[in-house]
């Protein structure tokens, strides 16, 4: 039996911060098991206002960035595409978790009441991979192969970031959740990757966590 045969799940999301490693993963896996690519929609007109931090820019870069999730996911369902595996390099919820990082109180009372009535229309999937990584793995690789604008990203920020990540996936619920510690994985190596799809076969509890050999560190406890 191949690997696209044993993999059960059609739907597969993959999250993380930035530079974690979810569009090298998209990419292979759907070379591996097979399944159409959904990349994540980055172009934002707003979002150098938002790094520059000119006022008001956060919101209407977050409202952009949510606006064209909802309509690229939303697509594909009108579209009847899940009739073959689709691995996405996102998870639309993940739009709130930035949200609650760079939104004002009273942006975020506009914010929820969009992303209620869009979360709504949006298919879970059938599987979510989060790839965690730490601070000092996202800064080393910003630091080599960052753009410019994210080279700008305060450090405080990042680690705020990872931690919200961590707190919204260990208390993850919607679908199926494998939660890797990434930051020694390398995706195009086939025995990195080929030992993560061997984790995707066995998955038959939530979450399923994964530390591969040589990570120092495990995962933080739950509350």
């Amino acid at each position: 039996m191949t690997d696209k045969e044993k993999i059960r799940f059609n739907h597969i999301s993959i999250e993380g911060v930035l530079k974690s490693g979810k569009t090298k993963l998209a990419n292979n896996l759907a070379r591996k098991i097979g399944g159409r690519i959904v990349f994540d929609r980055t172009e934002n007109p707003y979002l150098k206002d938002f790094y520059d931090e000119r006022e008001g820019a956060a919101l209407l870069a977050q409202l952009v960035f949510l606006v064209n999730r909802y309509h690229q996911q939303s697509a594909l369902v009108q579209r009847n595409l899940f009739e073959e595996r689709m691995i996405c390099d996102y998870l639309f919820e993940k739009d709130k978790i930035y949200a609650y990082q760079t939104l004002t109180d009273d942006e975020l009372i506009v914010y929820e009441k969009l992303f209620g009535i869009l979360s709504e229309r949006v298919p879970k999937p059938d599987m979510a991979v989060y790839l965690q990584i730490s601070l000092p793995t996202l800064l080393k690789r910003i630091a080599r192969e960052g753009t410019d604008l994210e080279k700008k990203i305060a450090e405080s920020y990042l680690k705020d970031l990872i931690e919200a990540f961590d707190y919204y996936f260990f208390n993850y619920q919607s679908s199926p959740l494998l939660v890797v510690k990434a930051d020694h994985l390398d995706f195009d190596k086939e025995e990195d990757l080929d030992d993560l799809i061997d984790k995707i076969k066995q998955m038959k509890k939530s979450p399923l966590y994964y530390v591969p050999l040589g990570s120092s560190k495990g995962f933080p406890k739950k509350d």
